[in-house]
């Protein structure tokens, strides 16, 4: 448990990212979440549905070995586990998020019981189909204390009424600059679309940028606050740069860092993960020298 004795609970979806040459590289925005928030000893309870098929074996084993909690992953008999199909044009990649996955459907009926408070993180992908949109209103019904929503815009799925309905309400709303001009494409002024955002909401925006770095934009008497990537960062790529922010503003929010000190921790995390290849470090001992100048204890010192 944290400081707060609440919980992060993950819901949504765990899918393979699958290349031309045979490779499949495991992911999904909320896995990779959960991934990290494990890590960093915050005991994620990740709410997902895959399929009874050899990558949902290599999902749970993965899970299981990295310690995550895997009572709410649900087994689906009829549909398979996610998957991306990745193809290339001209060197340009091109994805095709394959439609009626497991974690489309994950069932509210198969939920388990959520005892005491929660910290609820979920996206806007894998509410795409109505199955997991029923799941997650369920949950809403739990003693949700923070609710975070992240934004991930993936044509074809999404539309501005369902978008607009999932975040409101919520806690705060994470997505990136890009995403917010699509939202609000008749507003010419970042700050004009921020504030029809934060309308929606009862804390606040986070807004994350590639190599412009972040930006937290509280609701009330908080001040913005923005945070940059350091001058000098090897790039290796770039998978999952959004997602370890994400995680480590959740930890923020779990552990109650000043708002300044989780945005700085957070861009540190982010330019550590495009220093290496995908977005789930297999090596605890990644998460350390972290974990010990922010004063939490590493798995390795258990």
């Amino acid at each position: 448990m944290t400081e707060l004795g609440m919980r992060p609970l993950i819901f949504g979806e765990v899918l393979f990212d699958c290349f031309p040459d045979g490779s499949a590289v495991l992911g999904g925005a909320p896995f990779n979440v959960a991934w990290h928030l494990q890590a960093f000893g915050l005991q994620p309870l990740m709410i997902t549905r895959i399929g009874c098929d050899m990558m949902g074996d290599d999902i749970e084993s993965s899970m299981q070995h990295w310690g995550m909690d895997c009572s709410g992953l649900q087994r689906d008999a009829k549909h398979a586990t996610g998957r991306v199909d990745v193809s290339f044009n001209n060197g340009e990649p091109a994805y095709d998020i394959v439609d009626s996955a497991a974690y489309d459907f994950i069932d509210a009926s198969e939920l388990p019981e959520l005892a005491g408070a929660w910290l609820l993180y979920h996206g806007s992908l894998a509410l795409r189909h109505n199955e997991s949109a029923r799941a997650v209103a369920h949950l809403n019904k739990a003693n949700i204390h923070t609710r975070l929503v992240d934004i991930n815009l993936r044509a074809p799925w999404w539309q501005h009424r369902r978008l607009f309905e999932l975040i409101h309400g919520a806690s705060w709303v994470k997505l990136n600059a890009d995403e917010l001009v699509t939202i609000f494409p008749a507003e010419s002024s970042k700050e004009k679309q921020l504030r029809l955002l934060m309308d929606h909401v009862s804390d606040g925006v986070l807004l994350t940028g590639g190599e412009a770095g972040a930006s937290l934009h509280p609701k009330g008497d908080g001040s913005d606050c923005a945070v940059s990537p350091a001058t000098k960062v090897d790039v290796v790529d770039t998978v999952g740069a959004g997602d370890a922010f994400c995680s480590v503003f959740l930890a923020g929010l779990l552990l109650e860092w000043p708002a300044g000190l989780c945005m700085q921790r957070a861009q540190q995390f982010a330019s550590a993960i495009v220093g290496i290849r995908g977005a789930t470090p297999q090596d605890v001992s990644f998460y350390d020298p972290f974990m010990k100048s922010w004063g939490i204890r590493s798995q390795s010192d258990v």
